[in-house]
């Protein structure tokens, strides 16, 4: 059999296209293909669960549409399938006149982004969040919360329901492209497809390498490291509360993020990894490893980051470090509130002159899309990307 469509990738961003494959074009034939035995294992799995509002992001950027977007379609998707969501709000909490400045310029750029936010002074913020401690907050209120597992469960059932195949457990390891289609095997089956799309995350550069596409940029995995409240202390906060971004870092900086099922989690940080898909603390791939130290653009990165790397990278050692960037904001955590909590892994493109990417990369072929770099908010942004990856494979096969 030759199917219409092949996805590979099991996340939230292959999910969405997969479905707005078959919203665009009903009846055509699509199978996804999944490397693990269950959906949504990697980054759509180890996320905060934020339906992020879009107001870091630079204006008329595909990150600032698809997340304005994919927000709303979010919360319509959830409303569709009875999916629990929850828009909490979210503080950016200024705490020195630095960081006043920069909300200042948020609060710009926020309307540049077609985003209404609300500007608090001291007093309004000790009001509204007794706990945390600042000079001035900046309030989004269409931040939300969801599990994002739970919203790939629902689209999996609709692609069903719609007659897509989902294999899971199938590692892929040759890709081929002829004129006529494309042909992919995990050395024991084959399938054929007259297009394919690869949402591959952690593995995107390799897929790409795999499918004959040269690439200019190699996959680093950064750690992204969380604590978790205890039990007692989730009612610390009523809004998720995060820093003022350094505009010249690509993180967010250490956060409280109120969860869906009503715990509260402390982070992430952002440690260089050194295993793709390792979340224990102490995770070592030579593979993942060697092939990141011999991409030229990682020594540049590494050179121009290295003293925030040097510090995130001791705050990860030692918890007290790690304590300080929270208490600048919630000065009464203590040391025996920061429990265990499984870490996340991001997929950070660097470009071979050191640039990190910070928007989305597509690579393309005439049979043959790649989603190569799907940055934050891209569990947000899923269906709006979904929706513009179907448009332009169907447009391209006619």
């Amino acid at each position: 059999m030759i199917y219409d469509y092949c996805v590979i990738g099991g996340g939230i961003v292959g999910l969405a296209s997969a479905m707005q494959l078959l919203d665009l074009q009903p009846g055509a034939s699509l199978i996804v293909l999944e490397k693990e035995d269950s959906l949504a294992r990697h980054q759509t799995g180890h996320n905060s669960g934020v339906i992020h509002a879009g107001i870091y992001y630079t204006p008329g950027s595909l990150k600032a549409d698809f997340c304005r977007r994919g927000a709303k379609a979010t919360k319509d998707f959830c409303d569709t399938h009875g999916i629990r969501y929850e828009t909490c709000g979210k503080l950016l909490v200024a705490t020195n006149e630095v960081e006043l400045e920069r909300m200042a310029a948020l609060k710009e750029r926020a309307a540049l982004n077609q985003i209404t936010v609300e500007t608090l002074n001291a007093a309004e913020l000790k009001r509204r969040e007794p706990e945390i401690a600042g000079l001035g907050a900046l309030f989004v209120a269409e931040t939300g919360i969801v599990d994002y597992r739970q919203v790939c469960e629902a689209m999996a059932v609709v692609l069903r329901s719609k007659g897509a195949q989902i294999d899971t457990g199938i590692r892929v390891t040759s890709i081929a492209e002829s004129d006529q289609h494309v042909t992919v095997s995990n050395g024991k089956t084959v399938w054929k497809s007259r297009q394919m799309v690869v949402c591959g995350g952690l593995q995107s550069d390799r897929l790409a390498r795999l499918a004959g596409i040269e690439t200019q940029h190699q996959i680093v995995p950064f750690r992204g490291e969380y604590y978790r409240l205890p039990a007692a202390r989730n009612g610390i906060v009523r809004h998720l509360i995060y820093p003022i971004p350094e505009p010249d870092l690509p993180f967010l900086g250490v956060h409280l993020t109120r969860m869906i099922d009503g715990s509260v989690t402390v982070g992430p940080n952002a440690v260089l990894g050194f295993s793709r898909e390792g979340y224990a603390k102490f995770s070592f791939s030579m593979d993942d490893v060697s092939e990141y130290m011999g991409f030229p653009g990682f020594w540049k990165t590494m050179a121009h980051n290295l003293g925030h790397g040097i510090k995130e990278m001791r705050n990860s050692i030692f918890k007290a470090g790690y304590l300080e960037q929270c208490r600048k904001y919630a000065p009464g955590l203590q040391k025996s509130d920061l429990l265990p909590y499984e870490a996340g892994i991001r997929a950070q493109a660097v470009m071979k002159d050191g640039t990190l990417v910070h928007d989305f990369l597509f690579l393309e072929t005439p049979r043959m899309l790649h989603v190569c770099n799907a940055p934050s908010p891209a569990a947000t942004s899923a269906i709006p990307i979904g929706e513009m990856i179907a448009g332009k494979v169907i447009a391209r096969a006619g």
